[in-house]
Parts: structure tokens; sequence; C-alpha cells
């Protein structure tokens, strides 16, 4: 049987010189030079990614430049809104955690006020709110995905001037999570481009079809509600003020209802699109407690302590979805289950809610295509 002589010993009837390129070379290489191979091989793939990367940011940005211009923005208005794509926002210290969501909320506040002011004065006047709210929109993708591309791009260059094979590594291992976020970010594009509802507006999808033949009133700002009844329980209906993109201020709606002509109310019900669990269906609905809305926690944390200083339980209703359907056109799966979150809904309050009670039912999401 013929076999090699390995680096401990044993037989061989290959001459010592075969040995030794055959065997001690490439294990020698492989012991002084094995790191950098390993960068190399990673730098590789990583440089691969960086370049989707890359394609998916100037994607964003030319779909962006495209809508505003046919809107009429050219020239320098147009440059500006490239310029908005390099936007940043500095977060509150938190070493000292007291007052902290206070801070976060005038931070981000500002951060939506200035977007939309500058938004607003670069289009023509005879632009609607529909496509002033796209054009947000836009301007926010393209800045979460140059903002992406940049950080990533700048752990690439260090790992690749240090060779550090433990920076490239960990970037590799992200990398596939983060252009699954990118190709998200790029689809929302076609959404917004065309004015058409997201995933995400699944909760505002449910409260459109509820509201529609009852009155409805301004509750906060780009927020509206109207006042049902059933089974003898009062029920009060929130959700961003559609058709145009925006999430609203909920959280300052249910301030205002708890405040005034809802503080004896016996539930409060939160309706949201929230992300599956690789294997679950589309669409699938599942109730649970709690607070149902995402983004830095600043709303869900106002909402809680709502909740627990009007001793009010939180209930919550979602509809799972992945990521790239949450900010896509609204699938048939997700639009299919209206009808089974509204029963859900209906369900809960006739369990929880008295008759002659009164519940707070809130659509969270992003309203655009959505009316009341």
């Amino acid at each position: 049987m013929l076999f090699f002589q390995f680096p401990f010993g044993g037989d061989s009837q290959y001459p010592p010189i075969l040995n030794l390129i055959i065997i001690w070379i490439p294990f020698i290489i492989l012991i002084i030079y094995g790191q950098k191979i390993q960068a190399w091989t990673i730098l590789g793939e990583v440089s691969r990614y960086l370049n989707k990367l890359k394609v998916y940011r100037d994607r964003s940005k030319e779909i962006m430049l495209n809508y505003v211009q046919k809107r009429g923005t050219i020239g320098e208005g147009r440059a500006r809104f490239e310029e908005l794509t390099e936007f940043v926002t500095i977060l509150p210290v938190d070493m000292d955690p007291v007052g902290i969501v206070k801070k976060l909320d005038h931070v981000l506040t500002t951060q939506d006020e200035q977007l939309k002011n500058e938004v607003s004065r670069l289009l023509p006047k005879e632009t609607n709110e529909i496509e002033r709210s796209c054009a947000l929109n836009m301007v926010e993708v393209a800045m979460s995905l140059n903002s992406i591309y940049k950080i990533v791009r700048h752990y690439y260059i260090l790992g690749k001037k240090s060779s550090n094979v433990y920076i490239l590594a960990q970037l590799q291992m992200i990398l596939p999570m983060l252009l699954r976020q990118a190709e998200a970010l790029v689809s929302a594009m076609k959404a917004l481009e065309e004015g058409q509802p997201l995933g995400d507006g699944i909760g505002p999808l449910v409260i459109s079809h509820m509201m529609r033949g009852h009155p409805v009133t301004k509750v906060a700002k780009e927020t509206v509600m109207a006042e049902v009844e059933h089974k003898g329980r009062r029920i009060a209906l929130v959700k961003a003020e559609g058709p145009q993109g925006t999430v609203g201020r909920v959280d300052e709606a249910i301030k205002g209802l708890l405040n005034g002509p809802y503080s004896d109310a016996s539930a409060i019900i939160m309706i949201d699109a929230a992300l599956k669990l690789e294997g679950e269906p589309t669409g699938e609905v599942a109730e649970g407690i709690g607070a149902a809305i995402g983004g830095l926690g600043v709303e869900k944390f106002k909402i809680e302590e709502l909740a627990y200083k009007y001793e009010v339980p939180l209930y919550a209703i979602i509809i799972k979805q992945s990521i790239i359907e949450a900010i896509s056109i609204m699938k048939k799966e997700i639009a299919n289950a209206t009808e089974e979150v509204r029963n859900s809904m209906l369900k809960i309050i006739e369990n929880k809610v008295p008759e002659g009670g009164k519940a707070i039912v809130v659509g969270v999401g992003n309203t655009l295509g959505i009316a009341q």
C-alpha cells in the first residue's frame, strides 16, 4: 500500500526530496502564511458582498433622484437630495440613563422635522402630501443603505490593511444578514415610487377597513381616530393619517385618549407586523401581551408607561412576515390576514372589555397608500 511520510514519521517508497516537496514545504507554508491565506480568501468573499452593497446603494440613490427630478427638482435641488444621504443623527449620551428616553425623543423628533422641512423646501410647491412623504421615505432608505455600505467598507479596508483575520471573519459572518437587509431596503424603493401599501401597513389597513363609514378626527400629529360600537363596547380606532407614507404619533394619540374620554378604558390593543422566524408562513396571525411597536423604543416606552399609569392591560396582535416583505409592496398573503386580525381583535374586546366599557385599538405601521 502506497503512502506518504508525514511530519511525525513513517515509511515511504518515495525519495526524500519528493517528501520534502509534497509534505514539508506546504506544511511550513501553512504554518507561516496560513493566517494570511485565510485573510486573502475572506477578503475575496467580503469584496464581492461589498460590491453588491455598492450596487444597492447606487440604485437607491438613482431611484430617489429620478423620482424628485420627475417632479421638477433639478440642478441644486437634485444635488441637495444627494447630500441628504450623508445626513447623520448623533444619539444622546447614555452613561446616565435617567431621562435618556426624553432626550432620544427630542433628537429623533428634531431629525424628522429637519428632513421633512428640507424635502418640502426642495420639492416644487405643486407636489402633494403623498409625493412629499414618498420622497422623504426614499431619502431615509438611501441614508440607511449609504450608512451600511460605508461601515462595511470601513472594516473591509481596515482588515485589508492590517491583514487581521479576526476583523474579516466577523465581517464575513454578519454580511449575509446585512445584505438581506440591503435587499429589503432596495425593494422598498419600488413600493415608495409607486405609492403602494407596504407589508408593514397591515395594522393601519385593518383599522382603515373598520373606520369606513364613520367620522374620522385628528387626535395627534399625522394620526387620526374614529369611534365605533361593538356589542355594547365603545372602541377608539387609531392609525396614522393616510394615504401618505407616515407612521404617525400613536403614542401621543393614546396619551390624549387616556387623558380624556378613554381614561377608563379596559384594554389597549396594538396591531402590527412582526418579523417571522424562518419556517413560519407569511401572514400568520398571533396574539400576545405587550406594546407591539418597532423603532428605537421611544414610543414603546411611552405607551408602556401610560398603560402602567392608568392600569390598562396591553394586548398585541401580530402579523408575521420577513423583513423584505415588511418593506416591500404588500403581498396577498399579508392582505388576506385582515379579516382574521379583525376577528381576533373583536374576540379580545368581547372577552376583556365589559359591556358598556371602552377599548383603544391601534394599527401600527406605515400607512402609505392606505387612506382612512
